[in-house]
């Protein structure tokens, strides 16, 4: 099984390929730096339109270079406004060669009211720095998510989750799709 991801991120990487060794034998994924064209962090709608743009640059790019894969992966970090609460959530695709796309997403987690602006306007891992560069033991090292739960969840955890999720259209056949 051949897999590019439209990233350069160690964490999210090894969250992919740990979700698609979970299914596929013989996993093999490279990262691939792509723009999402959107902020540098999404919120709302764009967190999924930078999704699908990773996902289009990441196919572009491979068709550009002469490279074929089984599947094409991405992933994007956003705040959605959610049950009337800011939450910080990652939106994952996956796609095959004919096109079909299956569109998931990780658990999410609350973004405090206070630190809503300086997240939209610093990026999410710059208020996990900022807030927390205070205590050096728990400075972000494994993403916001491994601060926040004091080691319990990463960010590699989250990733596997969110592509999990998404797999669960290819897994089951035509049954699910």
């Amino acid at each position: 099984m051949k897999a590019f991801i439209g990233t350069k991120n160690g964490a999210k990487i090894e969250g992919a390929r740990r979700a698609l060794a979970k299914y596929f034998d013989d996993v093999e994924i490279e990262g691939i730096s792509v723009e999402s064209e959107v902020s540098e962090q999404p919120v709302n709608s764009e967190t999924l339109e930078g999704c699908r743009n990773r996902i289009k640059n990441l196919k572009l790019y491979c068709k550009e270079n002469g490279i074929e894969a089984d599947l094409y992966l991405a992933i994007e970090s956003g705040m959605q406004n959610m049950f009337e609460n800011w939450m910080i959530t990652n939106i994952a695709i996956i796609e095959d060669n004919n096109g079909f796309q299956s569109v998931s997403t990780s658990p999410s987690f609350p973004l405090p009211q206070k630190y809503v602006e300086t997240t939209k306007e610093n990026g999410f891992s710059e208020t996990m720095n900022t807030f927390f560069t205070r205590d050096e033991e728990r400075r972000n090292k494994e993403g916001g998510i491994a601060l926040l739960t004091h080691g319990e969840i990463t960010r590699i955890d989250l990733t596997e989750e969110a592509f999990i999720m998404a797999l669960t259209t290819y897994i089951n056949g035509n049954e699910w799709k």
